[in-house]
């Protein structure tokens, strides 16, 4: 309990959305207001005008998305805050699955004018999960959009949690005027390109005539009634539901304008939860405990690709880490030490001397990472819950360039390792195959492996339908299995069987058919 002080001034979320939704500009807002940046980047039709700070990547900038999670502390109003940016794109949904694990509490973006959208409610399914709190930041209100009572209804149903606006929005669009305050009692006046220092107004009594004198009659009128509804029906918020995930705070503004979103950041350091406690395979560990643990949720090849560093994205669960000190790798079971580890500021990173409960520590790796790994003081366990995919797109990997195939093999056990997607081989390795989840994965990856390895590549669709990890009580049974079945088995990275079935009705027959073989349809994180 030694550490008490520095864990209740953390605060570790991560922001969450459908893609478009104004995530990664929110994301720059906080970073302004925590004076971590003094200039926010600015995402506008795809085309970059100054790159978003959490968009490292080149691709990201060239496509005006984020495809891989932004790790950012900063500090506000003394609380160290621990915020990741996730990727929208559904077909990156792993890299924010995982994310998930390494959080404490969430903040939904939701787009006012199209309110609900599938992305939106896997992740918020992801949330449930867990009971993660969350609170939901309804943006863009600068345009013309949903009614604010028919989106509050929709978000509910949609995503099955109740919702509490903290704000309340006075109209939208060109017709947006601000938000009023319900807790606070202060009135945030609406103008574009408001700046971040902006005071509110505070009106104690809705009554007050300078409600009308700012907002107009209609409006002023239009504000009472509306407040008196969302307060007869949903009182103060109980800061209890909120942390057990059963009741959601709402706010709403427009992120580009670096509106309503102070407010939002303010109530967050007040309740959001500070580290919590985590399971393991053995027992739960406290997030006050004294002894050091951690876990692996990420990794990272080429994040300096002046440097070709592969960094592992470590969340501390427990205790405090340091520099220089060993730990007890459980995997691999030997110990391992950091001379440099790292705090981040999306690509700009600094080395640390120490880091404590809900912390992201960046660790330079040569290669001994896996996701899901853990690092402790020497006890043998592993945090559970972090989740592994069976990929649902497969293509065999062609080299254009004999003359770079050790640059490709490199490149592909690297960025395969980053957990977005699957390296399979058949016929002794020679024949090379990529699962992944979405299309935009093999765009990401053939980029990558042309502009960070110097290998160029094209794919070639394969008729796969499921990966199916194999294992058997009897050996004999599964070797059978395998050279009967050799066109669709192939190992995955750790050297594990995989059956490669070309359709359910094909994967269906040979569960029947083979009583002694057991079809997986997740690989362990932990091998």
């Amino acid at each position: 309990m030694k550490y008490s002080a520095e864990i209740e001034r953390r605060r570790s979320f991560a922001i969450i959305s459908h893609p478009d939704a104004g995530k990664t500009t929110l994301t720059e807002k906080f970073l302004l207001f925590g004076g971590a940046i003094q200039v926010a980047g600015a995402v506008k039709s795809n085309k970059i005008k100054k790159h978003a700070t959490s968009d490292f990547m080149e691709i990201e900038r060239q496509r005006g998305i984020s495809v891989a999670t932004s790790v950012m502390s900063f500090e506000y109003q003394n609380t160290l805050i621990n915020l990741l940016d996730t990727p929208g794109h559904k077909d990156f949904a792993e890299d924010t699955y995982r994310t998930l694990t390494a959080v404490d509490s969430v903040i939904l973006v939701v787009d006012s004018v199209n309110g609900v959208e599938d992305q939106t409610r896997r992740l918020m399914e992801v949330c449930r999960m867990r009971d993660t709190p969350v609170i939901v930041f309804i943006n863009k209100m600068d345009r013309d959009g949903k009614n604010r009572f028919d989106l509050l209804e929709e978000i509910e149903k949609e995503l099955k949690i109740q919702l509490h606006p903290m704000t309340w929005p006075i109209n939208s669009g060109k017709d947006f005027k601000g938000v009023y305050n319900i807790d606070a009692q202060s009135l945030l006046l609406f103008s574009p390109n408001t700046k971040a220092d902006a005071d509110g107004l505070t009106i104690t009594d809705l009554s007050d005539i300078l409600l009308d004198e700012k907002l107009g009659d209609r409006d002023a009128a239009q504000l009472r009634e509306d407040v008196e509804l969302v307060e007869g029906v949903h009182g103060k918020l109980n800061v209890a539901t909120y942390l057990e995930g059963k009741v959601a705070p709402v706010f709403f503004g427009s992120a580009i304008n670096n509106f309503g979103v102070k407010e939002m950041l303010d109530t967050f350091i007040q309740i959001a939860p500070f580290p919590q406690a985590r399971v393991t395979t053995t027992r739960r560990v406290d997030a006050q405990e004294d002894k050091f643990s951690g876990f692996v949720f990420k990794i990272h090849a080429n994040l300096d690709p002046k440097h070709r560093d592969r960094i592992a994205f470590l969340r501390v669960c427990s205790g405090k880490f340091e520099r220089n000190k060993y730990y007890h790798h459980v995997r691999l079971d030997k110990d391992v030490r950091f001379s440099n580890p790292y705090s981040f500021l999306a690509r700009e990173k600094s080395v640390i001397e120490d880091a404590y409960s809900g912390d992201v520590v960046g660790l330079f790796d040569t290669g001994n990472f896996k996701i899901g790994d853990t690092l402790t003081v020497g006890e043998d366990f592993y945090f559970t819950g972090i989740p592994s995919f069976s990929p649902e797109i497969f293509k065999e990997v062609v080299n254009k360039d004999p003359m770079k195939t050790k640059q490709l093999e490199k490149g592909l056990l690297q960025l395969t390792d980053e957990g977005v997607a699957q390296l399979f081989t058949q016929f002794g390795g020679t024949k090379k195959i990529i699962g992944c989840v979405g299309e935009l994965q093999f765009e990401v990856i053939q980029y990558r492996l042309l502009h960070e390895y110097g290998a160029s590549v094209t794919f070639n669709n394969m008729p796969f339908y499921k990966a199916c990890w194999l294992t058997s009580e009897q050996p004999i049974k599964l070797e059978e299995f395998m050279r009967f079945r050799q066109g669709n088995i192939a190992a995955d990275k750790d050297g594990q069987p995989v059956y490669l079935a070309q359709s359910e009705w094909f994967l269906n027959t040979e569960i029947t058919n083979q009583p002694d073989v057991q079809f997986h349809f997740t690989s362990e994180i932990q091998q």
